[in-house]
C-alpha cells in the first residue's frame, strides 16, 4: 500500500508551471514555461503535494497587468478504494495567495490578453535605459516606474505581482498595503505587438521609510524580486541604482538599508555602491592608500546615503582595486587592514575569556577554552578573507564590464 501510495505524491516545484503570456501562442509554448525555487510557504517544508498522479498547477499571467489564469490538471487522483486517504485540496491552498477575480478558463483568459494594449505602468518614470538582446538582435527599452497605492488600479496589481514572492523569496511575506510609508518601484519592458507598445512587468522592489528622530527618513529595502525569464540580464542593479538615486536627492533621507539582505543581494549593493562611490574624491587611489577615514564616511553619507558599515566594504573593495597584490609590501598592507576588520568578533571571544578566568572555577575555564580555540580562530580568519577578496574581485570584474 505504501508504495502505491508513494506514485500518488508530487513534487511541487516541479509541478507548479508559471507562464508571463504576451501571445496566444505562448500557452502552448514550452520554452515560455518556468518553475518556483521554493513551495513550502503554501505545500509544507516537503514541498509535496499528495493525491495525484501527472500533477500540473497551472498560473499563467498576462505579461503586463498580470490578470491570472489558474488551471489544475493531473491524469488520476486518489479515490474511496484507498482506505482513509483523501487527496491535499490543492485548488484552495492556492487560493489563500493569490486574489480573486481569476480565470480559469483559455477562452476568457485570451479575450484579456486582446485588451492588454490598454495596460499602461502606474505611476511616476523615474528611469529608461536599454540592453542589447543578442537573440532579437536589437537593443530592448526598460522603464523604471515609483507607484503608490493612490494609482488607479495598483492595489490589484500588486495583489496578484506579490504572489510570486512566494515561488521565489524563500522567506517572504505579505506587506500591510495600508501602511502609507511602503513606497513600490517597478521595472517593465517595452515592446511591440502587432504595431503598438505594450508593456511587461519585469520586477519590483517595496522600500519602507523608517522615521529617524528628529526629521529624518531611513529607507529600508524589504523585497526585491526580478522575475526569471529577466534575471541575469542586469535589471537587479539598474533597479537598486535607481532607488538609490532617486532617494539621495531628499534632504530628509539619512541613509539606505535592507531587511535581512540575502548573499546575492549583498553582492549586488556591492556593485551598485562601488560604482556609485569610484568618482568620489575621497575614494581616489591616493586617498585610499592612506586607510579608510572619517572623510569617506560623511561624504558617502551625504552625498550618496550610504551607511558606515557598507562604506567601508566599498573602501576594501576599491582599495583592492588600488592595491598591486603581487607587491609583497601592499599586499600585506592590504590583508592586515581588512583583517583589523573582520577581527572583531575574535576579539569580543577574547574579552569574554578575560572575563571567566576572574569568573569561573578552573573546571568551567577548561571547558570554555576547549570552545575557543585560538588556531581554529586564525584559520578561520584567513579564510573569511580569502573569501572576501573573492567575492570583491567579482565585483571588480564587473564593474570592469559596466
Amino acid at each position: 500500500m505504501e508504495k502505491k501510495l508513494a506514485e500518488y505524491k508530487c513534487n511541487t516545484n516541479e509541478a507548479i508551471q508559471l507562464k508571463l503570456v504576451r501571445f496566444p501562442e505562448d500557452l502552448e509554448d514550452d520554452n515560455t514555461t518556468f518553475n518556483p525555487e521554493y513551495s513550502h510557504q503554501v505545500f509544507g517544508d516537503d514541498e509535496v503535494a499528495f493525491g495525484y498522479k501527472g500533477l500540473k498547477i497551472l498560473l499563467y499571467y498576462i505579461a503586463g497587468n498580470l490578470s491570472t489564469l489558474f488551471r489544475i490538471e493531473y491524469t488520476s487522483k486518489v479515490n474511496e478504494k484507498f482506505d482513509c486517504v483523501e487527496a491535499d485540496d490543492v485548488e484552495s491552498k492556492i487560493r489563500e495567495i493569490i486574489p480573486p477575480g481569476f480565470c480559469t478558463n483559455t477562452d476568457d483568459f485570451v479575450s484579456l490578453l486582446e485588451k492588454e494594449v490598454n495596460f499602461k505602468p502606474f505611476g511616476m518614470l523615474l528611469h529608461t535605459y536599454s540592453v542589447h538582446n543578442e537573440e532579437a538582435g536589437e537593443d530592448i527599452t526598460y522603464q523604471i516606474y515609483k507607484a503608490d497605492m493612490t494609482c488607479p488600479g495598483f492595489r490589484e496589481y500588486h495583489e496578484r505581482l506579490q504572489t510570486f514572492l512566494m515561488w521565489f523569496i524563500e522567506t517572504a511575506s505579505f506587506i500591510d498595503v495600508d501602511d502609507e510609508r511602503w513606497n513600490y518601484f517597478l521595472v517593465f519592458e517595452k515592446y511591440n505587438k502587432d504595431g503598438a507598445t505594450l508593456f511587461a512587468t519585469v520586477g519590483y522592489m517595496t522600500v519602507y521609510n523608517y522615521y529617524v528622530y528628529p526629521d529624518k527618513t531611513r529607507p529600508r529595502v524589504s523585497q526585491m524580486l526580478i522575475l526569471p525569464p529577466f534575471q541575469g540580464e542586469g535589471h537587479g542593479a539598474q533597479l537598486l541604482e535607481t532607488v538609490h538615486r532617486y532617494y539621495m536627492s531628499s534632504p530628509t533621507v539619512l541613509d539606505i538599508t535592507a531587511e535581512d539582505p540575502s548573499e546575492n543581494y549583498i553582492k549586488l549593493r556591492d556593485f551598485v555602491l562601488v560604482k556609485l562611490c569610484q568618482d568620489l574624491l575621497c575614494f581616489s587611489p591616493g586617498n585610499l592608500m592612506q586607510g579608510f577615514s572619517q572623510e569617506m564616511v560623511m561624504e558617502a553619507q551625504q552625498k550618496l546615503k550610504i551607511n558606515k558599515q557598507h562604506t567601508r566594504r566599498v573602501y576594501e573593495i576599491l582599495r583592492l582595486r588600488a592595491t598591486d597584490m603581487g607587491d609583497a609590501e601592499q599586499s600585506r598592507s592590504y590583508r592586515l587592514d581588512v583583517k583589523r576588520r573582520l577581527i572583531g568578533p575574535y576579539k569580543k571571544k577574547q574579552r569574554e575569556l578575560a572575563k571567566m578566568r576572574r569568573c569561573l572555577r578552573p573546571e568551567e575555564l577548561t571547558n570554555q577554552l576547549n570552545q575557543i580555540d585560538l588556531n581554529m580562530q586564525h584559520e578561520q580568519l584567513e579564510e573569511s578573507f580569502q573569501q572576501l577578496v573573492s567575492d570583491y574581485r567579482r565585483v571588480l570584474e564587473r564593474l570592469a564590464q559596466a
